[in-house]
């Protein structure tokens, strides 16, 4: 199957399959034509990097362990028992990750319950967070 096929199969977009083949993820055949063709075992590959992706894996984590997992039961399980103290660890830094954002609202929480009441309708600088995000991402 073309890649457009693959993209409908997965729900994954064209550009990001791209990616996925840089990275290393996806290994297409090449036609002389220079079009990729994929098979149904590029499906489930595709699926097995979303579900690393959605487990905190980045790409680059995800072509080093991908190799070395199986699926069974419709579960992706670690095949080689070497790569279980790296996953450890992969849990532990998402842990970190996650405290880190708890105590960050924690403290926005504390700033929004010692508010100022708020001005009138029409009143104040008539910026939002969502214009500040802008001006910050410039």
């Amino acid at each position: 199957m073309r890649i457009g096929a693959l993209s409908r199969r997965t729900g994954v977009s064209v550009r990001l399959l791209r990616y996925y083949e840089e990275q290393g993820l996806l290994s297409p055949l090449r036609r002389p034509s220079g079009y990729r063709e994929y098979s149904e075992g590029d499906v489930r590959m595709v699926r097995n990097i979303r579900t690393l992706l959605a487990a905190g894996l980045s790409t680059r984590i995800i072509a080093w362990v991908l190799p070395c997992m199986v699926e069974a039961d419709e579960t992706l399980v670690p095949a080689c028992d070497e790569l279980l103290p790296d996953l450890y660890r992969e849990r532990e830094r998402i842990d970190r990750t996650v405290a880190d954002l708890l105590t960050a609202r924690a403290a926005l929480e504390t700033i929004i319950g010692g508010s100022l009441p708020l001005e009138p309708a029409g009143g104040g600088s008539g910026r939002d967070m969502a214009d500040m995000a802008d001006v910050t991402a410039d």
